[in-house]
């Protein structure tokens, strides 16, 4: 099918996945305008974040595909609309996701203004997702390769946005993308992925996170008596499920020695006392939870999914998606129960919920507790 008349803008990064996206497009006939982001300024000096030769990248794949290229710095934006939140979100002793924050408020946000100031018809990415239309209603799908699948980094995403919005990958592997992009002589087709998010980089997080949000040193506790077993550097080092850093690996039960099977897990913070609370084994009850209650809740449709029907849900990003139901839904929270327990539900992480392959929307996680337990 041709596409000639119309203009997608391909938000490019620097990476084999937009790049390649760009590539199909321009294939299918739509007159391609590349774009890269700038989102983050400082310290910016190449050590950590790459975003010169990122850009380097770009426009070298720009000129093998024949299309033209615009930068454009959002740093502004980002900081104001993600990075702040990120920050407040670990002062208060949660775990954020800041790229479902940048998905939404960023690339399908400043990103699509942009695109529809140049006179773009749609927006692109090099996101491994779908979407289609179903009489005039638009539905998030997760990729066709499910260990790529970024459905979960894009369940806030409304209808208007999604409605502007081609993903050129849905139905490709990582293998044959990088396979189209040697074919083409796409000197990123062998380019390492990014990993992490842009401003942290490959830099060690405490000492990134420090420089923003000075550390409190408090106890380490152990949850079933509250036997104080060291000292934490502070809270927001730490999440639910964190098994390494706790420097409390020799603390011994009586003249027993701690074995692997008896590691230290992070079960539970008190942000007011400023204690970190620990259990004892991967398989400890306190780390398993079957219902957990979300907020800031975005629903694709505009509106929530009916109650007490069997959908999936997603608590971490590389999680599988097992059945659960909503038990009740309203503007601003909803509870949502597994069928079986889960392991280490964060607060701050994101929920996801899917009908199938589709992407229903979510919310994020405020807290998670065994719906199971006797009273």
């Amino acid at each position: 099918m041709s596409h000639r008349g119309k203009t997608v803008v391909v938000g490019l990064s620097g990476g084999v996945d937009s790049s390649v996206s760009a590539l199909l497009l321009k294939r299918q006939g739509y007159h391609v305008v590349g774009l890269f982001m700038k989102n983050w300024e400082d310290d910016d000096d190449g050590e950590y974040c790459a975003s010169r030769q990122d850009l380097v990248d770009v426009m070298s794949v720009a000129d093998v595909i024949g299309i033209d290229v615009e930068t454009v710095n959002f740093a502004a934006e980002y900081r104001e609309r993600v990075f702040a939140e990120f920050l407040r979100e670990y002062a208060a002793g949660r775990t954020p996701n800041p790229d479902v924050l940048c998905n939404s408020e960023i690339k399908f946000k400043a990103f699509l203004e942009h695109a529809l100031a140049l006179g773009a018809d749609h927006i692109a990415t090099g996101h491994y997702a779908g979407v289609r239309e179903i009489d005039g209603r638009y539905q998030l799908l997760k990729a066709e390769d499910g260990a790529k699948d970024q459905s979960y980094f894009l369940y806030r995403l409304d209808q208007s946005q999604l409605a502007r919005t081609l993903f050129p990958l849905a139905a490709l592997r990582k293998r044959d993308v990088r396979g189209i992009a040697a074919e083409a002589g796409l000197h990123v087709a062998t380019k390492k992925d990014s990993t992490g998010i842009c401003f942290i980089g490959e830099r060690p997080f405490r000492e990134f996170l420090g420089r923003y949000l000075p550390p409190r040193r408090g106890e380490i506790r152990r949850l079933e008596d509250g036997r104080v077993l060291g000292e934490h550097d502070g809270l927001m080092y730490h999440t639910i499920g964190q098994r390494k850093g706790l420097r409390i690996g020799g603390f011994r039960e009586g003249n027993r020695p701690a074995g692997a099977h008896d590691a230290w897990f992070v079960a539970g913070k008190d942000v007011r006392e400023n204690v970190l609370y620990v259990v004892r084994g991967h398989d400890h009850p306190a780390l398993r939870t079957d219902a957990l209650i979300a907020g800031q809740l975005a629903w694709i449709e505009g509106k929530a999914p009916r109650t007490r029907w069997v959908y999936t849900a997603k608590t971490r990003y590389r999680d599988e998606d097992p059945p659960c139901a909503i038990e009740r839904a309203d503007a601003a929270s909803c509870e949502i129960h597994f069928a079986a327990p889960q392991w280490a539900v964060a607060p701050g992480q994101s929920v996801v919920i899917y009908e199938s392959r589709v992407c229903l929307g979510g919310g994020i996680i405020q807290s998670a507790f065994s719906a199971s337990a006797p009273s």
